[in-house]
């Protein structure tokens, strides 16, 4: 009984993954997912992977009494200058993987956790 109250899950916590029972986990933890606040963001962070920040362009900035010019230029994206979606994907990756390390038991965390490329 134990045992099937954690893969089913609750709304506090995700479903626990069982050995052998993968594609029945992947339904059920996405659905969990789903009921998140922010679900799309973590869903396509879960699904895409983390966000990558890019370079944007900064445009010139001619001078004026109280401030120099400002040349164009690129730089990195950070979250004070990404868009709403970008920014709560790239906020969505610690809460991700808070999510699916809880929806893993320790002896499948200690599985994949020895692989050099997991």
């Amino acid at each position: 009984m134990h045992n099937n109250i954690m893969a089913a899950g609750s709304r506090d916590r995700p479903p626990m993954l069982a050995p052998g029972r993968y594609p029945q986990w992947r339904s059920r933890f996405l659905r969990y997912v789903d009921t998140r606040p922010n679900g799309e963001a973590l869903r396509k962070c879960i699904l895409s992977g983390p966000y990558k920040p890019t370079t944007v362009l900064v445009h010139a900035v001619e001078a004026t009494d109280n401030s120099p010019a400002i040349v164009e230029h690129t730089t990195v994206e950070t979250p004070a200058n990404m868009s709403p979606e970008n920014k709560a994907h790239f906020l969505a990756e610690k809460e991700a993987i808070h999510l699916i390390l809880t929806g893993i038991g320790d002896d499948i965390y200690s599985t994949v956790d020895a692989c050099q490329t997991a």
